[in-house]
């Protein structure tokens, strides 16, 4: 059992940067791979980045958002940078076995999520 909390979310301008985290609850961290998604209001959710023991982002965030993790803290951290408007989601971090590239963009093969956290960007 994996518990994720995610924190920093808030209301930005747009061009600004916010920086998430999601804490991970587990003794087995380096096991598993950690994704954000995002869900925008009336949207699907939708993957943003992952990290295992390789990075993986979806093409709209390319060249703005950064994800990292800390095995020591148990955490993971996206950083956003250059925000606009069509950020404006709830934020989720999920976690799924570590392993294969294959299927670290579907969020069916994530066992484990957090409650989410909101990130608006304003015009």
């Amino acid at each position: 059992q994996v518990q994720l909390v995610e924190s920093g979310g808030g209301l930005v301008q747009a061009g600004g940067s916010l920086r998430l985290s999601c804490a991970a609850s587990t003794r087995t961290f380096s096991n598993y791979a950690i994704g954000w998604f995002r869900q925008a209001p009336g949207k699907e959710r939708e993957f943003v980045a992952a990290v295992d023991w390789y990075t993986r982002y979806a093409d709209s965030v390319k060249g703005r958002f950064t994800i990292a993790r800390d095995n020591a803290k148990n955490t993971v951290d996206l950083q956003m940078n250059t925000l606009t408007p069509e950020d404006t989601a709830v934020y989720y971090c999920a976690a799924k076995s570590s392993g294969q590239v294959y299927g670290v963009m579907r969020q069916e093969n994530y066992a484990y999520w957090g409650q989410g956290t909101q990130v608006t960007v304003s015009s």
